[in-house]
Parts: C-alpha cells; structure tokens; sequence
C-alpha cells in the first residue's frame, strides 16, 4: 500500500498543515508529541536570522514569520507577489504594473516591510542574495524582483524576520529579511495547472508548474519548472478613475500658442474641431473673449489606453543537487532561470512638451503667424502605444559544508546576472520640428528639399487630419522611434562561515559563528544612440552608466543559553565600502526568556544600514516637470537631469522589537509584538523646483537657452542627497485556535498590523505624521493605520476548506481635498478620505485521489479571491486606486489541479 500511504500524506498536507495553524504562523509555535521532541533534541536545523544551528524547537529571540507551502496554496497564491499582497508587515510594495509611478518596472514584484522601502528589506534565496533588477524604481531603487526567484511549486516556506537584521546580513536587511526556502530531500513528481478568470475584460491566467525529485543514499537532486501566461485587464475593461484623473491638456486634437495684441500668448482650443473629435474643451476664459477662437486646451482622456494588468508571460527553471561525502562533507549546488516577458498599455502617442513652431507657411495654418504646437502627435481615433519590458534572470549559487565535532562551517560562491530591457515609442524632437516646417520624410532632405514637395512632406497637427488632410504614415514614422534602456545588474558574492560550540552554560554550550564575506555589484544602463542625444521630446534620454561596488565584510554571533529559560544572542557585522561611503559596524542584541511553559518573552536591539546603490552612487536619469522658473515668472516644462552622487553616507536605522508569545492551553496560541525603526540620513532625490529656487541663475545647475542668467530654463540637474529622517513603529497580532468537533478540524486565525507612527522629516514637506495617509506630497508611502486577516480554516478527511475577510483601514489622500478638488495650496476642509477596504477570499479542496482510492493523488481546488468583486477605494488620480495597497482586479475565480506520483 505504498501508494496509498504517499496518498494520504498529501491529504494531510492539504487539509492539516493548512488548517491546523494560521497562514502565518510564528516560528515559536509548534506543538509535537513525544517521537517529534526525541527527534529534535538531535537534529539541528539552520533558522533564518542566525548563523548559529539550533534544535527545532527553539524559540527564536528575533520576530520570525514562517508561510509554509500549504499556508501558501490556502491564499490561492499564484505568484509570490500574491503572497506579499495578503501579508500585514508589507505597505507600499510595487506589485501593478502601474505606469504613472512604476513607469520601467512592468512585470515585476517586490516587497517592502514596514513601509521602508522596496530596497529596505533584504531577499534572500536558501539564504543566499539575489541579484536586483537592472531597471530602478521612479526613485532610483534597485530591488529584488520576486517573480524571478523560483517556481512557485519549488518553495517549502518563507522565512521572514521582522526587525532589523543588517549585523547579520549586511546592508539591506534595514526593515528586515525574507527568505525563500526550497524543498530538499523530495522524492517522486508533481503536475499542477492553476486557472484563473477575472471577472472584468479578458483578465485570465494560465499556470504549468512541475517538479521532479529523486533521493539516495548520499545524495539528492530536485528540478522544477513553471510557466505562466497572463491576459491584461486595461482602464477601459474596469474603469476606476474619472475621466478627469486621466485627461491631458496636450491632446490631439490640441492647443496652439497665438500672440494676441496686448495679452502676449495665449492658448487656443484648435479652431477646426476639439470635441467632435473625441477631445474635451477646458476653457480659460468666457466664449467670446477672442472673437471667433476659444481660449483653453483641448484635453485627452488617455486613461483606457493604459492597463492595471499587463500582458505578460513567465518561464522559471530551478535545479538543485546535493551530495554528501563519506567525511561528512556536503556539496550542494543550484541553478535558477527566469525569463519574463510584459507589455503595458499606453498612450498612442506621448504628450510633446517642447514647443515645436508651426510656421505661418503650414497649408493648414489657419492663423496666419507662427504657433507653438501644444498636444501629441497621435490622440483620439489612434490605438495605444505599448511599453515593453524583457528581463532575464540568471542564478547560480554552489557551496561545500562540513559536519565537526560541535558545529559546521561552509564556503559559498553565488553568482547572479539580470539583463532588462525597457522599450518605449516616442517622438523624436528635430524631426517632428521638421515636420511641422514641411521637410518631413525619412527620404526627405531637410537642407535641399522644398517643404511639401516630393519626398518632403507636412505634418498636420490641426483637426483637419480627422477629416480633408490626413498625415501619412510615411510621415508619421519619420519622426517615430523607440527608446531602448538595455540594462544589467550583475552580482558575485565568496562567503565563508563556521559554528562552533565554545563553553558550557546552564542551558546548554554557547555557540559562536564567524564569517567573512566579498561581494561585487555592478550596474551598467546602455541607452539607444538617440536617447543619448536627447532626442526624444517627452522621455527626453540620458548617457549611459556603467558602475560597480566591491564590499567586504567580517561578521560574528554568540548564542548564549544562560539557562532552560532565558538565551542571548549577541551578533555585529562590520563591512567596508571603500572610497567616499567607507565603513559601517552593526551590532544586534536579542533576549528570549520562557517565564513559564505557556508565556515567553522576546526583545532585540539593532542598528542596521542601506548602502547608496551603484544606481545611486554612479547612475541617474532624466525626467520631463513642470516648473515654475523665478526669473520669468513663467510655468514650463523641463528637462531634470539627475546624477549619482559618490558623496552618499549609508542610511542608518535603530530598531527594537518587544514581544510575547502566550500558550495558555493545546491548540491555542497569541502572538503580540511591538517594534520601532528610527532612520537617518535617508537618501532622496533633490527637489528639482527647490533647486531653481535657491539659485536660478548658477549655470553649473540651471541651464538657459541663449542668455545663461536671463534666458528660458532648459534643464535642471540635481543629485541624490542624505536630506530626511523617518521613524515607525507599530503592533503585530498574530492568533490562532484549533478545534476539534466530530464534524472536523476548525482553525480560527487573526493577523493584524497597527502603525502607531510614521513620522517624516521631509526637505521640502517639512515634519509630516504619515501614519493614515497616502503620503503622496512627502517620501513616505501609503500607511494604512490598520491591516487584518480573519480566518477560518476547516479540514474533515479528504476535504478541506477556508475563508479569509481581509481589512484595510481609510486613510487620508494627501494629493486631494476633502472636496474633492486638488490639494495645490492646502486644504482648508482636510484631506479626501480613502475608504476602507474589505474583500473575502474562499477556498474548497478535496483529494480525489482519496475519493477514488487512487494510486495517485489528485488534488482538486476551487475558489475565489474578492469574491464580491469589491472595488478599490477611488483616489482622483491616474488610474483611479492606489497601486500600492489596493489590487485592481477585482473577483478572480481559480482552480487547481494537483497530481503527484
């Protein structure tokens, strides 16, 4: 009954590990009878958060969350940005593929403990770094892209430790660390498919995962590979935002600058046709005021070419294999690949922010002198324009580890490369000016040609175009390009470290690990010939980078269990970046202390560090804003250059944690802690409107056309400053209760995290208490006060089923009044109020294997996440939602079949 035996295991797995406990379920919890405790007081097992080995039932002093892979099938998760969405500790993740605030980043996922950033926390695969994605946030982080660890089907659990960690980790372990775990010793093969169907437009995912392991004697190798195809959902399938949070000025049809006698330039709605073209007249002043003309803007609703969910494909592969010799030496090795493929809606054309003259000679011209073009060159009646994002993934990490007589030690090599790609169409600047003067054409010669004729060609930029002049596409692509960022993050990291133990105490022998540590990060962003020319009249460009950073390091921890109920760790970690950022020591203290056999104390103090990036060292970009230039008095858009600055100190924080864990009978668990993080010298980058204001005629900084002093601003540069200070702190609620009826297993649990304090000191905001508010005028992120997770989990035989009511507190949107009109001076009412948010999750399983008394196992599941389509809160602003706390989708329907055999 070999089979029927390996049957019943699964269903066990399905229905006890995912119901008897809460999804998250803290490291301390773990109830075992008599066999499992003789097993642990021999085996020791390596837990995130110590270099040190432990027994397995040791109460970490350190907060630790574990998600199993039961926990992590019971919330449907797809995709591990799945998993971060539902977590309490997470706020502020990037995880949409949101172009107004994740422009570049499309297809990715990360995470972000505690609201300090998506480079805050530290990622960690078998506890071994990730590279970062090559392609940074809109604020110049470089994070982890979780979507390109592993098969989702490879994962045993996720570690995650709740405090400060950099004494043990090193730079980036500032909020935290996560740790991803694979499977080990598997033996046999798994299928699954997942399904999912969204309830709006054409959202549907398709997922193939596999996974194969085989066990020896000496040694074991585990393969797996998944596949995920996924169908967008665009703005115009489910729309959120008004059509005013969505519309721009610069349309087409669009708006042209005209010299009005004793009123200067004035903007005027194109006298052919706005709003029987599809555009949205805003007038400035009462019909009439110029006779015959309209003074206003045409405005674009280019909200429906976007989407929330981008097109998108995955592959990952993951290998690893372990061999043990006959000298207790151990060689593992593992190889991971993922190559992700997505496609983001936009706009059919980008909004043309540098002026171009349509000349008094332009056969459409209807005003007789010369006017500033100011719209798009493609708007309604065109399909959308999409932005397409490539990375390619690659890992390989390897290592050699020995048994001794009271420890181990191990030597590791890990080497990790990203390559991402970003193309997005725009319009090129000469060219598109040639067009307009009537010398456009790619076969047009701009110095012998005659505007018009032959090979050259006018653009039409009037509403004439819908109707007796059309623009040729010849035309259209002569002046039409894509802006390529082929970008590459590459990551090598030597690592040695021993555990030993060193002298006997009340509780046992005190431990002491050693390591020292080498790693390599570089960057290098190579733009297309024509983004380094700045060519583009909206993404503008930028000149390459290419950068790097060598760090060494040296770090210790000693394990001191005192006696049965109290033990200390002591950890520091000193590493040297070189040059201007030199060197940085960290210590960590951590007491846990077992006051009775229900109730357990735990506290930590920490100091932690973020390293400035090579990004932000070495690289930079450039964005088009809007500014108010002081010496003209005159609003307009410009070009902001921002340069890496190798002055950077680290960013420097304080954490503690206090918490306990209370027991009081079998089954039941409560799980309260409190923690705080103060951070310094956090890096930002320059306000670009504080810089012209301060000095706007140093030419090292403001750069004019014609006169240096006096002439219209062209572009600003800035940098990346140590300039702001941040401190947060809160409570986490972790509880859960299993009950046992004649009608099964019920599973109660309660997940909650309550942010006390999200305190900023912003440059240009000044002191702001972030806790519930957006934070969108200030460096903080979103900070809803209160996040919760009910459940209630239920397991009979072979079925198994669970319901989760997921809440997200209101918040303040500081970007609106509490009227609802933006917030450009303060509001006198108060701040629009976010809603809260709650949505409930459901999920059946049942082993069909166990129903038909199989040789296989087949696993059959069915739910639903938003089960009643509940709609984001609505923000006036593009998109309509915040896509850094809410999921756009809405309800989404899945199943999953699982066979193992």
């Amino acid at each position: 009954m070999k089979f029927k035996t390996r049957k019943t295991a699964v269903a066990a797995m399905v229905g006890t590990a995912l119901f008897c406990s809460s999804y998250i379920a803290s490291a301390q919890e773990a109830d075992v009878d008599s066999e499992q405790e003789a097993k642990k007081d021999v085996e020791l097992i390596l837990v995130t958060g110590s270099f040190v080995r432990r027994s397995e039932n040791f109460e970490s002093p350190s907060p630790l969350a574990v998600v199993d892979s039961v926990a992590i099938d019971a919330i449907g998760a797809k995709n591990i940005a799945d998993i971060t969405q539902t977590l309490t500790i997470n706020t502020g993740a990037e995880n949409n593929p949101d172009a107004f605030t994740q422009n570049a980043t499309a297809g990715t996922s990360n995470i972000n403990l505690r609201g300090l950033g998506v480079a805050s926390t530290l990622v960690l695969l078998n506890n071994k770094r990730q590279v970062v994605t090559a392609q940074p946030t809109n604020e110049g982080l470089n994070f982890v892209d979780t979507s390109s660890l592993v098969p989702m089907i490879a994962i045993d659990r996720m570690e995650v430790v709740k405090d400060g960690a950099s004494a043990l980790y090193g730079s980036d372990a500032v909020a935290g660390v996560v740790n991803f775990i694979t499977k080990r010793n598997y033996d046999g093969a798994t299928v699954s498919l997942d399904y999912q169907d969204g309830a709006h437009g054409d959202n549907k995912e398709y997922i193939l995962q596999g996974l194969w392991g085989a066990t020896g004697d000496n040694g074991s190798v585990l393969a797996a590979i998944s596949y995920t195809n996924r169908s967008p959902l665009f703005l115009s399938d489910r729309r959120l935002s008004r059509p005013q949070d969505d519309t721009s000025a610069l349309g087409n049809p669009g708006s042209f600058f005209l010299n009005i006698p004793g009123a200067g330039a004035l903007p005027i709605i194109d006298p052919y046709g706005c709003e029987e073209f599809g555009g949205a007249p805003d007038l400035l002043a009462p019909s009439g005021t110029v006779p015959g003309l309209e003074i206003g803007f045409c405005g674009f609703d280019f909200g429906k070419f976007y989407s929330y969910v981008a097109d998108e494909s995955r592959t990952n592969a993951y290998v690893r294999a372990d061999y043990e010799f006959d000298n207790d030496i151990t060689w593992s090795a593992e190889f991971s690949l993922a190559r992700n493929r997505a496609e983001r809606g936009g706009a059919p054309s980008f909004p043309i922010l540098t002026s171009p003259i349509v000349p008094d000679y332009h056969p459409q011209n209807p005003f007789g002198q010369p006017v500033a073009f100011f719209g798009r060159a493609e708007g309604n009646g065109f399909p959308g324009d999409p932005a397409n994002t490539e990375s390619d993934t690659f890992r390989f990490s390897t290592s050699l580890q020995g048994v001794t007589d009271t420890g181990f030690w191990e030597l590791s090599y890990t080497r990790a490369v990203n390559d991402f790609v970003f193309r997005v169409p725009d319009v090129l600047n000469t060219e598109f000016q040639l067009a307009l003067y009537g010398l456009g054409g790619s076969n047009c010669d701009p110095i012998a040609g005659t505007p018009g004729v032959g090979d050259c060609e006018f653009f039409n930029p009037f509403a004439t175009s819908y109707t007796t002049a059309p623009n040729s596409d010849y035309v259209v692509s002569s002046f039409t390009a894509t802006e390529v960022i082929d970008s590459k993050a590459d990551l090598e990291v030597f690592e040695a470290i021993t555990s030993f133990d060193v002298f006997e105490m009340g509780g046992g022998f005190a431990a002491l690990a050693l390591g020292v540590q080498y790693r390599e990060n570089q960057l290098s962003q190579d733009y297309d010939d024509l983004a380094n020319q700045d060519s583009f009249t909206f993404v503008i460009g930028n000149p390459d980078i290419d950068g790097s950073q060598d760090v060494w390091a040296a770090f210790g921890e000693l394990a001191l269990p005192i006696n049965d109920e109290l033990d200390v760790q002591l950890a520091v970690r000193y590493e040297d970046y070189g040059g201007t950022i030199g060197s940085t020591v960290d210590p960590k203290l951590a007491i846990s202390w077992r006051a009775t056999d229900e109730f357990s104390l735990r506290g930590s103090i920490s100091t932690s560090f973020r390293a400035p990036t090579v990004f932000l060292a070495q690289g930079g970009a450039t964005s088009l804003q809007q500014l108010i230039d002081p010496v003209q008095g005159a609003t307009a858009f410009v070009a902001v250059r921002t340069s890496g600055n190798e002055e950077l100190k680290p960013e420097e924080s304080t954490a503690y944690n206090i918490g306990f864990s209370y027991e009081p009978f079998r089954d039941f668990s409560v799980e309260v802690d409190y923690w705080n993080f103060e951070f310094e010298d956090l890096i930002i980058q320059e306000n670009a409107q504080a810089v012209l204001n301060e000095d706007p005629t140093n030419p090292d900084r403001v750069i004019r056309a014609g006169d240096p002093l006096t002439g219209p601003v062209l572009q600003v540069n800035n940098t990346y400053v140590n300039a702001s200070s941040m401190e947060t702190s809160g409570l986490d609620f972790v509880t859960s209760y299993k009950i046992e009826t004649d009608f099964g297993n019920f599973t109660p649990t309660l997940n909650a995290t309550y942010i006390t304090k999200y305190d900023l000191m912003d440059p240009q905001a000044g002191n702001i208490d972030g806790a519930g508010r957006r934070n969108f005028n200030n460096i903080g992120v979103s900070s809803p006060e209160l996040r919760a997770n009910l459940g209630l989990a239920w397991q009979n035989d072979i079925h198994a089923a669970n319901i989760f009511l997921r809440y997200i507190s209101s918040y303040d949107d500081d970007q609106n009044c509490a009227d609802g009109t933006a917030n450009v001076g303060g509001c006198s009412g108060g701040y629009y109020e976010v809603d809260s948010h709650l949505t409930v999750d459901a999920q059946y399983n049942i082993d069909l294997g166990g129903l038909y008394d199989t040789e296989q196992s087949y696993v059959l599941t069915l739910g639903a996440i938003n089960m009643f389509d509940e709609e984001p809160p609505q923000l006036f602003t593009n998109s309509g939602f915040d896509s850094k706390v809410h999921d756009p989708r809405g309800r989404q329907i899945y199943a999953r079949l699982a066979i193992e055999f």
